[in-house]
């Protein structure tokens, strides 16, 4: 039996999408984070509405690319309707259309106990953050 880890991955980092082209300036600098720090690493941006692409776009995208398993990265700080509701539907209908593709969704940003960390400590910090550099500061 093969573990799906050792399979090429491919990460969406999908998020709700605006009208003003600067609004995806940060998360697309999560996606060239990724690359930077895992070159060859499948990586690519999707968005609920106005942007393009969509989650199954992006997703059917890396799959192409060779993907065998996706994980979906929700930026969003809260966990409002998108997130309950949205986010479960586009999910189902990418594992009908790829059934042999292991799909991972991991819980939205705003609920991991270090970015919840992270913005206290660079609202306490003046922007330097003790979580990345491993000092504290104050």
């Amino acid at each position: 039996m093969t573990s799906t880890f050792s399979l090429p991955r491919g990460i969406v980092l999908f998020a709700h999408g605006s009208r003003d082209p600067l609004w995806r300036l940060p998360i697309e600098a999560v996606a060239a984070q990724i690359r930077t720090l895992h070159p060859g690493t499948l990586v690519l941006c999707a968005y609920l509405e106005i942007c393009a692409p969509s989650l199954p776009e992006a997703a059917a995208a890396l799959v192409a690319a060779g993907a065998r398993q996706l994980r979906i990265f929700p930026l969003f700080l809260g966990v409002g309707k998108h997130a309950r509701e949205d986010l479960p539907l586009l999910v189902e209908q990418i594992r009908v259309a790829h059934p042999d593709i292991a799909i991972e969704l991991l819980q939205a940003a705003g609920e991991y106990a270090q970015m919840t960390a992270l913005m206290a400590d660079i609202a306490l910090n003046d922007g330097v953050s003790a979580a990345l550099t491993g000092t504290e500061n104050g």
